[in-house]
C-alpha cells in the first residue's frame, strides 16, 4: 500500500496547481480519501476529502471554492485542483486514508493509516 504525491511547487499568489497523488495496492474508489497539510511548526490541517469513489467531496473553509478535489478511477489516482492560492497556502501537502468516517477525526496523524510523502506547495511573490 503506497501512496506517492506529486504536483507542489513555487506560485505566485493568485496562482494555480494540481496536486496528484498516485496510490497502489488498494483501490481508492473503495475508500474515503483525504488531502492535509502541515505548515512549518503548525499543527495538521484537513484540506479535503473524497468518498464514494467521487460521489461526494468536502472541503475545510479555508479552501472552500477554491479548491476541487477529484478521482481518476482508472488511475488510481486522487487530484487536488487549487486556484486563487494565498500565501497562507504554503504548506507540504498529503494525501491520506482516514481510520475514522467521523470527519471531526482528521487533524491528528494518528486519524490516518496511510500517507505519501508530500509535495511541497509554497505561494510567494
Amino acid at each position: 500500500v503506497t501512496l506517492v504525491e506529486s504536483g507542489g511547487g513555487l506560485v505566485q499568489p493568485g496562482g494555480s496547481l494540481r496536486l496528484s497523488c498516485a496510490a497502489s495496492g488498494f483501490p481508492l474508489e473503495n475508500f474515503v480519501m483525504a488531502w492535509v497539510r502541515q505548515a512549518p511548526g503548525k499543527g495538521l490541517e484537513w484540506v479535503s476529502e473524497i468518498v464514494h469513489g467521487g460521489k461526494n467531496a468536502y472541503y475545510a473553509e479555508s479552501v472552500r471554492g477554491r479548491a476541487t478535489i477529484s478521482i481518476d478511477n482508472d488511475k488510481n489516482t486522487m487530484y487536488l485542483q487549487m486556484d486563487s492560492l494565498k500565501p497562507e497556502g504554503t504548506a507540504r501537502y498529503y494525501c491520506a486514508r482516514p481510520i475514522y468516517m467521523e470527519r471531526s477525526r482528521r487533524n491528528s496523524w494518528n486519524d490516518y493509516n496511510t500517507w505519501g510523502q508530500g509535495t511541497q506547495v509554497t505561494v510567494s511573490s
